[in-house]
């Protein structure tokens, strides 16, 4: 099995990439996250106009983001990217990354952002980071609702010489401790990689999935979807976000019956309600690709067994 490509520690005064890779981007969000990366000791390095670009529900043509996107990952001058925000469109990008053959880098995002994480990891093996955006999460502030939990994001990007462990803040649907490596993101755009030449390899995973605003039918049948596709058969355990705004009519199943229904007969550590991607808690960054070890018990926690970054 290959090994997984470690980025570069991300030091003070580094420069910092901020990539628009999906949907427009809200210039007031914008402008407070790239001032508290700054505040974090970052330079930050961002093409204004290409950052807040606007085709339809894109953040500028396909052309153009995947200039940048191959761009930033390829420039010198910067350690890291973090993407804006989410949204749609960050698939129509990954087939200019075909050819890619560069060192790895930092690359944080969620929602969206997982279309390039799940490709980054299945084609190159690259360690990438599930964690807040520059207007989604880090424009909240530190250890703030709706910002990030900064002692995960800063022992993600920073810490290379050994591992450490985060409070999931959430509740045990099924009890028991697994070890795996750490993969998976928003739940949508996991399901999405089913039938391309990139679909996200599950086997001696801890999988994480969330995202927010689908029905509790509709996480039942993307949960079904992956099941069926055998992508749960060789998961040693599951932690699960908040799924905000994925709220259940009166007298009906919730997503969190759902996850009991569907991931409990499997018999492994399943963990419900971190606060991971979409969520109004301080988000934790989760780095991608590194080996963990989930304890769903009384107070859910993750070990992560390495570090991140070299």
């Amino acid at each position: 099995m290959l090994q997984p490509l470690k980025p570069p520690a991300l030091r003070p005064g580094d420069a910092i990439r901020i990539l628009s890779l999906a949907s427009p981007v809200d210039e007031m969000r914008l402008l407070r996250g790239s001032e508290e990366l700054k505040r974090l000791g970052y330079e930050v390095r961002m093409d204004r106009e290409s950052v807040l670009g606007r085709e339809g529900f894109f953040a500028g043509s396909q052309n153009d983001r995947a200039k940048a996107l191959k761009a930033g990952i390829c420039e010198a001058e910067s350690r890291a990217i973090f993407c804006t925000r989410g949204g749609y469109g960050s698939n129509y990008l990954l087939d200019s990354l075909e050819e890619l053959g560069a060192a790895p880098k930092i690359f944080c995002g969620f929602s969206d952002s997982t279309s390039v994480q799940v490709f980054l990891w299945q084609k190159d093996r690259w360690v990438t980071f599930h964690g807040p955006m520059v207007a989604a999460g880090i424009d909240g502030g530190a250890d703030a609702a709706g910002g990030y939990d900064s002692r995960s994001l800063m022992n993600a990007l920073t810490e290379t010489k050994e591992g450490w462990t985060i409070d999931l803040e959430g509740e045990s649907l099924t009890t028991g401790v697994a070890e795996g490596v750490l993969l998976g993101g928003c739940l949508t755009l996991v399901e999405a990689t089913l039938g391309t030449a990139w679909a996200l390899d599950t086997r001696d995973a801890v999988l994480v999935l969330e995202d927010r605003d689908m029905k509790p039918y509709q996480v039942d049948r993307a949960l079904m979807h992956l099941k069926q596709a055998g992508k749960f058969d060789g998961v040693g355990g599951v932690i699960l976000g908040e799924f905000p705004g994925c709220d259940a009519a009166p007298g009906t199943a919730s997503v969190k019956d759902v996850a009991h229904r569907v991931l409990g007969p499997l018999g492994k550590p399943v963990v419900w309600g971190a606060p991971v991607g979409h969520t109004a808690r301080p988000m934790l960054t989760l780095p991608l690709g590194v080996r963990t070890r989930v304890s769903a018990g009384g107070e859910p926690k993750l070990d992560i067994l390495e570090p991140a970054v070299t």
